[in-house]
Parts: structure tokens; sequence; C-alpha cells
């Protein structure tokens, strides 16, 4: 279950408050990581400058994943922040980032992607309209669940493990990311 976390981690973009922010628009600049997250970039240009994502960034390049997440997209990421990925036993990210591994590797990675720009006001309704949850098609296939629970916004895998949102609506050329805590696992 390896691979799983690292697709969780590659999603995430930095810590923060435990909830979705309100609709921050395209006009508005996010930090994350200790950079600024410009509206007017895509999530790779944004992504390798935040220093709280320098592993996903790692786990992207390996997986060969850049030109995908540099084009039009629109993407929903679940970014997981270093600190996530590090949370993993020991020795699994560095296993996921050999050459021998990138099928699993790639399947973590698109674990956290979800295909069109679903914003925290999307979210929401969604998992108003599902009465509590919100079951969300990733681009590698499966399901995550969104729901909200007495930490804030959760995702939840398919294994059961869940991650929270730490920063949301970090609008993007190509789409939106939301830093989360944990890395998610198909």
């Amino acid at each position: 279950m390896l691979s799983a976390a690292l697709a969780l981690a590659l999603a995430t973009v930095a810590a923060a408050p435990a909830a979705i922010a309100a609709p921050q628009g395209m006009d508005k600049t996010v930090m994350v990581g200790g950079a600024a997250m410009y509206p007017s970039r895509n999530i790779i240009q944004n992504a390798v400058n935040s220093k709280d994502h320098t592993t996903l960034v790692a786990a992207v390049k390996a997986a060969g994943l850049v030109g995908t997440l540099e084009g039009p997209g629109p993407f929903t990421v679940f970014a997981p922040t270093n600190e996530a990925f590090a949370a993993l036993p020991a020795g699994t990210v560095d296993n996921l980032l050999k050459p021998a591994n990138k099928a699993t590797l790639v399947g973590i990675l698109t674990y956290h992607v979800v295909p069109g720009r679903l914003t925290a006001s999307d979210l929401a309704a969604k998992v108003a309209a599902g009465g509590g949850k919100a079951e969300l098609k990733t681009v590698q296939g499966e399901d995550l669940t969104v729901s909200k629970d007495s930490s804030g916004w959760a995702i939840t895998d398919a294994k059961g493990n869940t991650a929270h949102v730490t920063i949301g609506d970090v609008m993007q050329s190509n789409g939106v990311i939301f830093v989360i805590d944990k890395v998610l696992m198909p």
C-alpha cells in the first residue's frame, strides 16, 4: 500500500488552516510553502516554487507527468506536502521513485487528480447534494470521497484513510490545487 501513500503526497501543495477556504477567484494570489501561487501560472510552474512540495514535484518528474500537469487541463489536484510523504513508512518514497516502480507511482499520483476545475464552493455543493458525502472519480479511475468532519474538509481514499484540506482554492491557469496533509492511496 506504499503506492497509494505516494499518490496522496504528490497531490499536496502546503499546510495551512484545516478548512477549505472561500473561493479566492482567479485574481487572488495564495501563499503555499513560502511562495506565491500565481493564478496565471500552471500547476507545475507554481508547485516547483513551494518548499512544502519538493517531494511531490520529484515524484511528478519521476512519473513523467510534468507535461500533463503543464497542459490545458483543467485539473483539480489534492496535493500532499513533504510532511505527508515523510509520514509514509521508511523507504516508501525512495522505492516509488525507482524506475522499476514508475507504473505504481503514476497510479498513486493520478489518484490525487480529478478532471475539471472544482472550487471549494463546487465541492461543498456536491457534498450537500450527496447528503454529506460526494464521490469524485480520479484520473487514475477510482473514487475519492469528500465530506466534512470535526477537523474540516476530509478526503477519504479507497483504503479508508482520510486526509484533510489545509489550503483550499489555490487557483492555477489550468485548474485548482487543494493542499492536503496525507498521501491518498488507491
